[in-house]
């Protein structure tokens, strides 16, 4: 009974191993950090997940000594309980005990193999996100355990890596990046695979995710705007005069908001303008489109002031950012904006 109790703990530690290495290389790191946000197990995954070198030499340290204690302990006691069965129905003792640890390693084999790697292996490939976070925290003691054992190995396997000529990477590599991924769009397209329009539809993605604010911002000069003091009167008066339904509030030199047309249309034209204004986000020039886009989503506003280097550059709204994404013949064309 302490051998079968052994043999299914080295098993249940090698699944373990196996699931914490593959849900690791698997799991998609974005959704990480969304669970990363509520639990605790889910930022102990985000660790993991940057401790990932160290992560994947504890794992295979950890299925290497399930694997050799399972042979130590398992095998012979396997072989032991078989042998006296074939030599009980008249094998000699030679071939009874041959047999014996033939039947036992075919059996620890089999078990180790699809019940403690590949039964594993298929569900951490299944669920990677699910098993890493799952698993996190036990995986952190572990590693918490062993660090200074993993740190001189994986420094031993990093030396051979540099004598081969090779860089020792700490990370797993996105599958594509951008520039990976356009090639294999423009090749799908230049077969035949894709369509135009889906064509430039995905070129205009990967565009998006690499364009600076700077690169679509209304400058300074064009922006259209009324005093903080105006009335109603005014901004539907600049809306009639430049076709802008947001109109940008100045105070002095500085933006002190945005009012929307639409918010006004009720209002008496000699009311001041102070219950309609919303506020404006400020964003670095050097943003990216795709985190403008983001952030202001998140915050619900439309319209985001572009700085650089402590000065203001222009503005940019919902209608400058999202053209980068959709295609032209796509985009429905709507009132420009300010």
């Amino acid at each position: 009974m302490v051998t079968v109790l052994i043999t299914t703990l080295l098993i249940i530690g090698s699944a373990f191993f196996v699931m914490v290495e593959f849900s690791l290389m698997a799991a998609r790191r974005y959704r990480l950090e969304e669970s990363a946000r509520t639990s605790r197990a889910g930022r102990a995954a985000l660790r993991n997940a940057s401790d990932l070198t160290l992560m994947l030499a504890g794992a295979q340290l950890g299925i290497t000594l399930c694997t050799l204690a399972l042979g130590a302990i398992t095998k012979p006691a396997v072989k032991e309980a078989l042998t006296p069965l074939f030599y009980s129905v008249g094998l000699p003792s030679g071939a009874a005990s041959a047999l014996s640890f033939v039947l036992a390693l075919v059996i620890v084999t089999f078990l180790h193999l699809v019940v403690g790697e590949m039964a594993p292996k298929s569900f951490s490939l299944a669920h990677p996100e699910k098993t890493a976070i799952w698993l996190a925290l036990p995986m952190r003691g572990f590693l918490w355990l062993t660090r200074p054992v993993l740190s001189g190995l994986n420094r031993a396997a990093n030396w051979l890596v540099r004598k081969s000529g090779a860089t020792p990477a700490d990370e797993v590599g996105a599958a594509q990046d951008a520039e990976s991924l356009r090639h294999l769009v423009d090749h799908s397209a230049s077969v035949g695979a894709l369509s135009t329009a889906y064509h430039r539809g995905v070129v205009s993605a990967l565009d998006f995710s690499e364009t600076l604010l700077e690169e679509i911002t209304t400058p300074d000069e064009d922006i259209v705007w009324v005093p903080v003091e105006a009335t109603v009167a005014d901004v539907q008066a600049a809306t009639i005069a430049s076709g802008h339904l947001r109109i940008l509030v100045m105070a002095g030199d500085r933006i002190n908001g945005v009012v929307h047309v639409r918010d006004t249309m009720d209002a008496d034209g000699a009311q001041e303008i102070d219950n309609f204004v919303r506020r404006v986000l400020v964003l670095d020039a050097r943003t990216t489109v795709y985190e403008a886009l983001a952030r202001m989503q998140r915050q619900r506003v439309h319209v985001a002031v572009v700085v650089k280097g402590g000065k203001r550059l222009g503005v940019v709204t919902l209608q400058d950012v999202l053209p980068q994404v959709l295609p032209k013949e796509r985009f429905i064309p709507t009132a420009p904006a300010s």
